[in-house]
């Protein structure tokens, strides 16, 4: 193996490996930052759970007696457990309406850059096995002719200087001579 295909070799797999780890922080990054917003969700919905059974309860002792004496037991108790599913519905909403996804948008597009670089890098490791995997099978079935293809060059280069020199040493003799 060639010292410029063993470089290059190296290069592309550190550079692999250097995409990969910047992938595989920037996804651990998000994933923290996807719990994080998780647990604050779930602790809004806690603390709208825990309000709206206070609430029922609280709201629907003092609330009751005043409506009570306007339209009745009856009414009273469903006008307020109305009003508590209400409440405890908007506070749903905002929890639920919470996302990290503005905040991570920068970090998808870098762990997107990177694994699109280390796909090309892997392409291109795959595209110089096959040529090399190419030239191995072309040697096994014609080797004569493979290796006559890749030494004809410089074989008829080592030709045409032999045949110079041989011209250029009679020249000199013929020269000498007259």
């Amino acid at each position: 193996m060639s010292y410029s295909l063993r470089k290059e070799i190296s290069r592309s797999t550190r550079r692999i490996g250097r995409n990969a780890n910047i992938a595989f922080r920037a996804e651990k990054t998000i994933s923290r930052r996807r719990f994080a917003v998780l647990r604050m969700q779930t602790g809004m919905l806690a603390a709208a759970g825990l309000l709206a059974g206070i609430g029922i309860i609280m709201l629907n002792v003092a609330v009751f007696f005043v409506i009570a004496e306007h339209v009745g037991n009856a009414n009273a108790g469903l006008i307020l457990a109305a009003g508590e599913f209400v409440i405890a519905g908007i506070l749903v909403l905002v929890a639920m309406r919470m996302t990290a996804e503005s905040e991570l948008e920068p970090l998808v597009e870098v762990r997107d850059i990177a694994i699109a670089d280390i796909e090309a890098d892997l392409e291109e490791a795959f595209d110089e096995i096959t040529d090399i995997a190419d030239g191995v099978r072309q040697i096994i079935r014609d080797p004569l002719g493979a290796l006559m293809g890749g030494l004809a060059g410089p074989l008829l280069a080592a030709l045409f200087r032999s045949v110079n020199s041989d011209n250029q040493k009679d020249k000199g003799e013929n020269g000498s001579q007259a």
